[in-house]
């Protein structure tokens, strides 16, 4: 079974980009080159800045990660990357009913 991890990238603007992948690395590099392997948000942004990494347990749990973050508003997605609460156990994060999400 491969590694999965979800990530967060800040561009120029302070906006959040969250996206996930198999290597932090490979994936965060994609996106400093602006190539055709950028995400579309991020093109001609940059500097880019990794803001936040997690590895999980599965692509599906990762899929569920991504999707529970890009539901933060921006001051939770805040939050969560400078508390890093990548060593919390991510079920607890998805049930977590004191978090706002966007509407």
């Amino acid at each position: 079974m491969s590694q999965w991890y979800i990530y967060i990238v800040e561009n120029k603007l302070s906006q959040y980009y969250t996206g996930i992948c198999t290597s932090i690395e490979r994936r965060f590099a994609e996106h400093q080159s602006s190539g055709p392997k950028c995400a579309k948000a991020l093109k001609g942004k940059g500097p880019l800045t990794l803001k936040f990494s997690c590895e999980v347990n599965s692509h599906s749990e990762a899929l569920k990660f991504e999707i529970w973050i890009k539901k933060l508003n921006k001051a939770n997605k805040i939050k969560l990357v400078n508390n890093n609460l990548c060593d919390a156990p991510i079920q607890n994060m998805l049930q977590d009913e004191d978090i706002e999400h966007e509407e």
